[in-house]
């Protein structure tokens, strides 16, 4: 059987025969990947200074959940519910005392805006097949996408208040960059790394993981792995720290932002909310080109974004929230699609006539233009979000000063119980060095009891009121009734 053999061009006269075969060049993925994480880092430090806003109620308690850990006490029943994900970061970061509060706001901040590189980078791939003479309208609609994906409603809420969502958009976009580019394990880790944060995601890793067990049997032990991991990280550990090892399930239950009627159209209608009109049906329109060309692959990611739909009807049905953000995820892909709609626009115009092709530029410019409006819109709503949580960073500093101003945390351990209204029981936890099982937030019953307790409550002026009642211990008599 003849074989033939192609041979590596022999390099110019004078020149390094190592040069375009280093992996450190500044043109190599690594260096690339590198660089723009730095740049991310950096991005998402200078926001979080200047915005000045501080974790809300879940991600406080996953920042007690890494120091407990350290500690040695972990205790995993109260609330937020069980996530893997944040506490792959957290527990590390509860090495370093109260730097683990920024080491979290800026490590989440930078993977969150790492996101919208992602949906470029998705949005240019599926643009670029279509141009191989010139690639400005896949720059287009990666710009497009990217900016489009950090106007998701409330997003910008989400990311500066620390939350895991917007992260877990940024995995799911890298796992499908990733798979488009043939780069299949950082595509399993990417989607298994996701896994770690909602369990919507468990659908489409396990459809992944059947497909590459068949087609990539070199990734079978990595497969087995990851899947392991992700049963332990999220079974495991509260089997360990918590009444159950289901624990995250049953917190969800019974939540007070549920659906309570209409769960299928409502759970749709938050969906819809997530991003404007104008660019789902761009996005819509994307797709009934696909149709017609037989492109599998956006076809398939918008099959993907119905599943991931269908999933929370679901869990809603269940009686689990169905919250919008749930699914930022979906909303992401379509994003991408949206840009990919505009950069077909842009080629098919092209390929048609010049005057097809000025015309395709007039409406995307017009499509453009219907966007700025909402855009504006969420971008008040957000300055305004941004003014109310420095209020709640100033509140959250006045507790942090009072608990010093008495002593420090370790000096209300021997007098009872701390208590708190609902909405800072995370917070009060963790300046408090406790688990958030240790925080209670039921008033009446607690002063009822006649336990020792203390009370930790916001006053309308400004600051905190701590009162000590029902004490016996002399080192506590000395604190504020």
């Amino acid at each position: 059987m003849a074989t033939t053999e192609q041979r590596p061009t022999p390099a110019p006269s004078g020149a390094d025969p190592r040069q375009g075969r280093s992996r450190l060049s500044p043109e190599s993925p690594a260096v690339v990947a590198v660089a723009s994480a730095v740049a991310l880092l950096v991005l998402s430090t200078l926001i979080v200074l200047w915005a000045k806003t501080r974790p809300g109620f879940d991600p406080f308690g996953w920042l007690v959940w890494g120091r407990q850990t350290v500690a040695g006490n972990l205790n995993t029943n109260a609330a937020p519910s069980w996530k893997p994900l944040p506490y792959l970061f957290t527990a590390p970061f509860g090495l370093f005392g109260h730097y683990q509060l920024w080491l979290w706001m800026i490590t989440s901040l930078a993977v969150s805006l790492a996101g919208a590189v992602f949906a470029g980078r998705i949005a240019y791939r599926l643009t670029a097949r279509d141009s191989s003479d010139e690639r400005w309208p896949a720059y287009v609609a990666a710009v497009f996408a990217g900016l489009a994906l950090l106007g998701l409603s409330s997003y910008w809420h989400y990311m500066l208040s620390s939350q895991s969502d917007p992260m877990i958009v940024t995995l799911c976009l890298a796992a499908i960059d990733c798979h488009l580019s043939g780069r299949y394990r950082w595509a399993y880790t990417a989607g298994a790394l996701a896994a770690l944060g909602r369990p919507e995601v468990w659908l489409f890793l396990g459809l992944y993981t059947i497909w590459a067990w068949l087609r990539v049997p070199s990734m079978r032990r990595l497969i087995v792995v990851e899947v392991v991991l992700v049963i332990l990280l999220w079974f495991g550990i509260p089997a360990l720290t918590s009444r159950t090892p289901f624990v995250a399930a049953s917190n969800a239950l019974g939540s007070g932002r549920r659906l309570r009627s209409d769960r299928v159209f409502g759970t749709i209608g938050r969906f819809l909310d997530l991003n404007t009109a104008v660019l789902e049906l761009v996005a819509l329109g994307a797709v009934v080109l696909a149709v017609v060309r037989r492109d599998r692959v956006t076809l398939g990611l918008a099959a993907g974004i119905c599943a991931w739909v269908i999933v929370e009807i679901a869990f809603s049905l269940h009686g689990w929230p169905g919250l919008g953000r749930y699914m930022y995820e979906p909303a992401g892909v379509l994003v991408a699609l949206a840009g990919a709609g505009i950069g077909a626009l842009l080629v098919e115009g092209r390929r048609i006539s010049r005057v097809a092709a000025w015309a395709a530029i007039a409406l995307a410019a017009v499509i453009v233009l219907a966007l700025v409006p909402p855009a504006v819109s969420r971008a008040r709503s957000e300055h305004r979000d941004i003014r109310a949580q420095r209020l709640r960073t100033a509140e959250i500093g006045k507790l942090t000063g009072a608990i010093s101003g008495f002593g420090g945390a370790s000096r209300f351990m021997p007098c009872g119980e701390p208590l708190t209204r609902l909405e800072y029981q995370t917070i009060l936890a963790w300046n408090l060095h406790v688990n958030v099982a240790t925080v209670g937030y039921k008033y009446e019953p607690a002063i009822h009891s006649g336990r020792p307790i203390v009370l930790f409550t916001p006053i309308s002026t400004g600051g905190w009121r701590v009162q000590a009642l029902h004490q016996q211990l002399p080192g506590c008599s000395s604190l504020p009734r």
